[in-house]
């Protein structure tokens, strides 16, 4: 009897471990399943005070509005840094162009002012921090350069520790033939290597794709810490160069960074490069972003590369339409496999959700974010029947949250 006793309570005691660990992984994955969005808008002749929040159930894809997180003028590139506690904006005003650093409350999402510095350019259009995150990229489009800044322990920015203007490049005969839209370096992109070894920039203006050897330990002693690579030995250097007239406007990495993508917005395309070596990238292929027969107006803006790595997709502004690619693993091609409208119009950016199920676009001329499904065999997208109003949406970014 006894025996029989300590066997049904050695059952019991075996349920309720199960019981618990259960209860704990279930708590995990709910905590996973929710997160915050941060939204930057302009608010330059629009309703829009500034950077609004949301939560966001990654189970529904479904967007909730919480309300205006900062008010800050034309927030149009915001950027959560690693740690999770401060979100960067790049304050998009011509020559009183600002970059501003703000402290997150996850519980209210509200957004408190650390400090704000001015651009050192004109127009910053993307942020982006380096691996150790210690440092925030800038690159500012309509003075063509970028700045680097020092990220305190506080969160502050500090001042820049690094400028660097592409001018140079503009009078070695490397502008674009877009009269209109290349007569200048125009930095649109940067991003760090996986190594944090060198940093890449889109040029617009210039159809290339640009590289800095990135040297973090050189900032203790005062020196500069992006300097030329040397490729060509010419003053400047070029991871890619781009078709006359493409205009690179994003780029994105493999994520072995056997391949980069790049979307160009002046022709529509995305250009997919094979490395040739840690430094340099060769084109493989080019390939149309609208259907054929398409004549309209059209603007290429924002690309990304789903998480599973078998999909890509690229937006455009005038057709108003999300471009889906699929990614050949062993050769980096990419096959067309359709284009979907957003629903609305002028979808400047749109982002993948840290799921990988759902996609948001933000159409920034109907103010309004809408939500689509990812076919996790096809990558084909569908309208969930979810969007949320929110005025000039122009970037869009995920925290998670408990």
């Amino acid at each position: 009897m006894r025996i029989a006793q300590r066997v049904v309570a050695a059952l019991l005691l075996c349920v309720a471990l199960v019981a618990l660990i259960s209860a704990g992984s279930s708590g995990a994955a709910a905590a996973e399943k929710h997160y915050l969005v941060y939204v930057g808008t302009y608010t330059t002749k629009t309703a829009s005070k500034g950077i609004y929040a949301f939560h966001y159930d990654a189970s529904t894809g479904k967007l909730s509005p919480i309300g205006v997180a900062a008010d800050t003028a034309d927030p149009s590139w915001v950027a959560i840094h690693p740690n999770g506690k401060y979100l960067y904006a790049a304050n998009e005003a011509g020559k009183k162009s600002m970059v501003s650093a703000f402290a997150i409350d996850a519980q209210s999402a509200k957004l408190t002012l650390l400090n704000q510095l001015p651009a050192l350019g004109e127009d910053p259009c993307y942020l982006s921090f380096d691996r150790t995150g210690k440092y925030l990229f800038a690159a500012n489009y309509t003075s063509g350069n970028i700045t680097v800044f020092a990220i305190l322990p506080d969160g502050k920015l500090a001042e820049h520790a690094e400028k660097l203007y592409h001018g140079t490049l503009a009078y070695a005969g490397r502008l674009g033939p877009n009269i209109q839209r290349q007569e200048a370096p125009h930095a649109h992109w940067i991003q760090p290597s996986a190594d944090n070894g060198f940093v890449y920039v889109a040029d617009l203006g210039l159809d290339s794709i640009l590289i800095y050897r990135f040297n973090l330990a050189a900032a203790n002693y005062g020196r500069p810490i992006l300097g030329w690579v040397g490729i060509e030995n010419k003053g400047f250097d070029r991871a890619a160069m781009l078709d006359p007239g493409t205009g690179p406007r994003h780029a994105a990495f493999s994520s072995d960074e056997k391949f980069m993508y790049v979307v160009g917005e002046l022709n529509s395309t995305v250009t997919a490069f094979a490395k040739n070596s840690s430094e340099s990238f060769q084109s493989i292929q080019n390939v149309p972003m609208l259907p054929a027969g398409f004549s309209g107006r059209n603007d290429a803006a924002e690309l990304a590369i789903h998480p599973n790595g078998k999909f890509l997709y690229a937006s455009n502004r005038g057709h108003d339409s999300i471009a889906e690619f699929h990614i050949d693993p062993a050769s980096g091609k990419l096959t067309a496999a359709g284009d979907f409208s957003v629903l609305g119009k002028e979808p400047r950016h749109f982002a993948i959700d840290p799921s990988g199920n759902f996609l948001l676009a933000e159409n920034q001329l109907s103010d309004k974010i809408v939500t689509f499904r990812i076919d996790q065999k096809t990558g084909a997208l569908t309208p969930t029947g979810d969007s949320v109003e929110v005025p000039s949406p122009v970037c869009l970014v995920f925290l998670p949250v408990e």
